[in-house]
């Protein structure tokens, strides 16, 4: 029988990878209709249930069904703690860039790789990991309650999520909220977040003409959609890089002094890793150190994603395309609102004689953070510098989106990230992977974390 808690995370290891195995072996691409999506659901819930929760699929109005698992028996005086996770995640496409089938998780010495063996499978193993130590280390049974939502559509923006959540308050209450992913920096320190920025995204839809015309004929008198999708999509940023809709800065809120001083805090070389992974002399604006990750983080963003019109094949074709379309992404931050920013692009584009322009909206989510000061946050911080032997990064926002805002805000609960990620892990990416040390002390983390809360 394992006595320490590094045993007992040992000893459940092998039963563990051979699960993250059979997950990582459903391709749950959330973006995709024909995916097995409810298969994946099912297993995530029978993963579950072997560890004496209880167990249901929970559908959504229209989404894929959410996994709602729980164990009270620790009674009503304990904590309650809710990991949140997703069992949906991105496509593998291109499959030749990929060194093995995404679909078959591979060991090679540390390291596991295939499609969700980080994002966000591995960190249901992790959770599954750090259950499975403490239930041997105090008989069978959890030292705290804990309940489990795991979704399926989060890499597709969680379109249902917050009604969801809204319809089932009561069944989440909790005292705070593990997020679905966490881990280590590029410096190895343990890296807590206290929350993530918004978004809202759109397609821009030109239609000049009825169809395409020669551009001999056509160029200097017919509406080139091209153009005409150009010059709107230039009318939103100046050289400056500051969006130019009215209004669209009232609501976020700046770094406090307290945010820059946790800035000024993170590693030096997370910006030399920036420019030698993305290949840049200089960042906008020449920004560097604190006022770097202040504008990473804290400074909303307008993001051309993708633009195409007209003939895009070799050679060439003159042509002069009658349909434009892009897509754009605005990130937010802490108080913006997606549908506020909705309205205030169709008004300006409208302003700015760009009324022919279509808006579709793709969606959105809200930002949301808890302060760093927060006694849990401080909580997962000592309890990761147990773990890791080094003291933990506190990042008071994140550069990337998920639904964070139902869960910080709608359910008042803080948000802890406690997982088994690293930067080179690859999420979303061709040779996605898991450290298998990570996926351990991950587990210790959150073990080490659940165990504290009773003190």
């Amino acid at each position: 029988m394992p006595e320490t808690l590094s045993q007992a995370l040992a000893a459940a290891l092998p039963t563990v990878l051979d699960e993250l195995a059979e997950l990582v072996a459903i391709p749950s691409v959330a973006a995709k209709p024909d995916s097995p999506m409810t298969l994946c659901a099912e297993k995530v819930a029978e993963l579950y249930r072997k560890r004496g929760l209880t167990a249901q699929l929970v559908p959504t109005d229209g989404g894929p069904t959410v996994v709602y698992a729980e164990d009270r028996s620790a009674g009503v005086e304990a904590p309650t703690v809710l990991f949140y996770n997703h069992y949906d995640v991105q496509p593998a496409e291109p499959f030749a860039l990929w060194e093995s089938d995404p679909w078959i998780l591979r060991r090679d010495g540390d390291f596991l790789y295939g499609r969700g063996s980080s994002d966000d499978k591995g960190h249901i193993a992790c959770r599954l990991l750090a259950l499975d130590a403490l239930k041997t280390l105090h008989g069978g049974t959890l030292p705290v309650n804990v309940k489990v939502l795991v979704e399926g559509e989060e890499e597709v923006a969680s379109v249902h999520l917050v009604d969801w959540i809204e319809r089932h308050r009561a069944l989440l209450a909790a005292d705070v909220t593990l997020w679905e992913f966490g881990g280590v920096n590029a410096a190895g320190q343990p890296e807590l977040i206290c929350g993530l920025r918004g978004i809202a995204t759109f397609e821009l839809r030109a239609k000049t003409i009825a169809h395409d015309a020669h551009s001999g004929v056509g160029g200097t008198i017919l509406p080139n959609a091209a153009w005409r999708l150009v010059h709107a999509l230039a009318s939103l940023k100046g050289p400056d890089e500051r969006i130019q809709i009215p209004g669209h800065y009232d609501l976020a809120l700046p770094a406090t002094p307290a945010d820059l001083d946790l800035l000024a805090q993170l590693s030096p070389e997370l910006e030399a890793d920036l420019r030698a992974e993305f290949g840049v002399a200089h960042f906008l604006g020449e920004a560097t150190g604190t006022e770097l990750h202040r504008r990473a983080i804290f400074e909303p963003s307008c993001t051309i994603n993708g633009l195409w019109s007209g003939y895009q094949g070799a050679g060439v074709k003159t042509v002069l395309p009658a349909e434009a379309t892009a897509k754009l992404d605005f990130r937010l931050v802490p108080d913006m609102d997606p549908e506020v920013v909705h309205q205030s692009l169709c008004a300006y584009l409208a302003d700015q004689g760009f009324s022919d322009i279509e808006v579709v909206y793709l969606g959105g989510q809200r930002p949301g953070r808890v302060s760093p000061d927060h006694p849990l946050i401080q909580l997962a911080a000592q309890t990761a510098e147990a773990v890791y032997g080094t003291p933990a990064s506190i990042v008071p926002l994140s550069p990337v989106t998920g639904p964070v805002h139902p869960f910080a805000v709608g359910l008042g609960q803080p948000i802890a990230t406690i997982g088994c990620g690293y930067p080179g892990a690859r999420v979303h990416a061709p040779n996605e992977n898991l450290r298998v040390s990570d996926l351990l002390r991950g587990a210790e983390h959150t073990a080490r974390f659940l165990m504290a809360l009773i003190k």
